[in-house]
């Protein structure tokens, strides 16, 4: 299997701190090359928000937006 170690560096979308992050990429997701988006869950550590950081397995900063929290899971119609 081939794993990939990523240095990122890129400011907070909340506070505009500057943060840098090292991310081991691994798995099958790798093979889609130059096409191949993953995303991390960053905490800053200047105003305790979270990020969520979309990159590509070559060090690129696709986005970095803030975390959406929990995810709404729909519930069944009583009728």
């Amino acid at each position: 299997m081939t794993e990939l170690q990523v240095i990122l560096d890129f400011a907070c979308c909340s506070c505009d701190g500057s943060l840098s992050v090292t991310v081991k990429c691994a798995g099958k997701g790798l093979s889609a090359g130059s096409r191949a988006v993953a995303a991390v869950n960053v905490p800053c550590p200047h105003c305790n928000g979270i990020n969520k950081l979309y990159f590509e397995p070559n060090g690129t900063v696709r986005a970095v937006a803030p975390h959406s929290g929990m995810c709404h899971v729909p519930e069944p119609s009583l009728n």
